[in-house]
């Protein structure tokens, strides 16, 4: 599977965004999509995931904010930020997994799209 993050960029605080991924390859085996997040000299954070298992979880620092959804037709995934705040700033990376229970070690990754919100 091949991933191909889009739609960072720099957001006043407040603002929203919508980030996009697109899978190519073996889609059809794809169970779960998420996204994480990184900011330099930190370790890769969870932001979001859902599962066709019906798995839907977030991060308490974006829960009510940010919505991860699918399309299922267009094999990608979107990551709807709203109401962004300064330390929502990071390098977000979109995940899939085959397994139906979340990102797991054995997940694909895109390259990444920064997201810089300035105050």
């Amino acid at each position: 599977v091949q991933l191909q993050a889009s739609g960072g960029g720099l957001v006043q605080v407040g603002g929203s965004l919508t980030l996009s991924c697109a899978a190519s390859g073996a889609t059809l085996n794809i169970n779960s999509w998420g996204w994480y997040r990184q900011t330099p000299g930190k370790e890769r954070e969870f932001v979001g995931v859902v599962t066709t298992r019906g798995i839907v979880n977030y991060a308490d620092s974006v829960k009510d904010r940010f919505t991860v959804f699918v399309d299922n037709g267009r094999a990608a995934v979107y990551l709807r930020m709203t109401n962004l705040k300064p330390e929502d700033s990071a390098v977000y990376f979109c995940g899939v997994d085959f397994e139906n229970t979340g990102i797991t070690q054995h997940a694909y990754w895109g390259q990444g799209t920064q997201v810089t919100v300035s105050s």
